[in-house]
């Protein structure tokens, strides 16, 4: 394995090492929601959720869907999430 795909992976554990970041993954493995439902369950200001799920889109953890105006956001791989979380809860 090549020094790029470490830096891959060790970025991908990076960005889940928040909290906020780990609580949105965690309800996003429930399904589909959109900012405003992240942002009722975990109780966090939407521009402090929107923040992080730039981080997680742009580390290939999320990836969204508009509609309309609102954005709702998924897990691109939901089985490697599930796995990773079920070693920790």
């Amino acid at each position: 394995m090549g020094m790029r795909n470490y830096k891959n992976i060790s970025a991908f554990f990076k960005v889940l090492s928040h909290p906020t970041r780990l609580m949105i993954v965690k309800e996003l493995l429930n399904g589909k929601k959109c900012v405003s439902d992240i942002r009722d369950l975990i109780k966090a200001r939407q521009s402090n959720i929107s923040q992080h799920l730039s981080l997680l889109k742009l580390n290939n953890i999320v990836a969204y869907k508009q509609k309309g105006k609102m954005k709702c956001y998924f897990l691109k791989k939901p089985r490697l999430i599930r796995d990773i979380l079920k070693v920790f809860l």
